[in-house]
């Protein structure tokens, strides 16, 4: 695979970045796909993802740059977003130094990385002096801090890699905040009154298709929710739009472009994926949906490792080149 592409290590902005270009010769400016890994934002690198970056680059004669932001906690949050913004908006500004097409750019990544995809197309939206993001590619993506009980939240709260205590857990880590926060977050004692009201119209087990349902669901019970004023104080970051890009407004929803969400059945934030779906939907803007049965979260960087690798892994793989390639 490496024979037909051109691996470099860049810097853009000061932000470590890897290049995989297709060698042969292009009739025409190749599409640009910049990716983002996951990894909870403290752990993970392009290395981890080397196998499938190089399958994007070959199989859908794309440009693919992988950004290679520095992990927390000794790189404290915000930096990875500020990283992967400095990242793309340097590529966004310089696509013909790779043979890009400005007009067909797509920003992705999978599970924080998609965190960071959605946030970083929202706050590219107004920028004038930059072309439009062609289309987002959000892969099992994990996008609000409010609601830890939403059906996935509960119907897949024991399974590996991640479950529900560790969502929370690792969001603790990436903000350095005290991981005894955990058990008050979860019952959403962190959220005011007035924001759970305000939120509900956007996040809720109500808005979830009821064949999301069917492994059983039991809404929050009241009693266990109590706002504690001195949660909130301490991790109020999750409820920002930088943590929770589910939370933005429409007048920022309304203009972004297509995009692809992937989700897996055996996952606890499979319903972030399905909420964002419907606020685009809501608001015009084309969602391509994929819903892996019998897929886990994580899976995608064992891609391509024999054994190792899960069928599921294959089956998104395969599903989301045939995305990239119909752009």
């Amino acid at each position: 695979w490496s024979s037909a592409l051109l691996i470099q290590n860049h810097q853009f902005d000061g932000v470590r970045v890897r290049v995989y270009q297709p060698k042969k010769p292009a009739a025409q400016k190749r599409k640009g796909i910049l990716y983002f890994h996951g990894g909870a934002g403290t752990y993970g690198s392009i290395d981890t993802y080397e196998r499938i970056l190089r399958h994007f680059a070959k199989e859908t004669d794309s440009v693919v740059v992988a950004v290679g932001y520095n992990l927390g906690p000794e790189s404290p949050y915000p930096n990875q977003y500020t990283e992967c913004l400095k990242a793309a908006v340097h590529f966004m500004k310089n696509p013909e130094d790779f043979g890009v097409d400005p007009s067909r750019i797509i920003i992705s990544g999978d599970s924080c990385g998609a965190n960071f995809a959605t946030r970083i197309c929202q706050l590219l939206e107004d920028r004038t002096d930059l072309p439009k993001v062609h289309a987002q590619v959000l892969i099992y993506p994990a996008l609000q801090g409010v609601d830890f009980y939403l059906p996935s939240y509960q119907q897949n709260r024991r399974v590996p890699i991640m479950w529900r205590e560790f969502v929370v857990y690792f969001a603790c880590l990436y903000l350095q905040k005290d991981v005894s926060l955990t058990a008050d977050v979860l019952e959403g004692c962190h959220v005011p009154e007035d924001l759970k009201q305000k939120y509900s119209k956007w996040v809720s087990g109500d808005l979830i298709p009821d064949e999301f349902k069917v492994r059983g669901y039991k809404p929050q019970d009241p009693s266990l929710y109590k706002f504690k004023p001195q949660v909130y104080e301490q991790i109020k970051e999750v409820l920002d739009e930088n943590f929770s890009p589910l939370l933005v407004e429409d007048a920022v929803i309304r203009k972004l472009p297509q995009t692809y969400i992937l989700i897996c059945e055996f996952d606890v934030v499979r319903d972030d994926g399905l909420l964002y779906k419907k606020r685009l939907e809501d608001n015009g803007v084309p969602v391509t949906l994929c819903h892996t049965e019998g897929g886990i979260h994580g899976v995608l960087s064992l891609f391509g490792y024999g054994i190792f690798s899960f069928p599921s892994a294959g089956l998104m793989v395969k599903d989301i080149t045939e995305f990239l390639k119909s752009l």
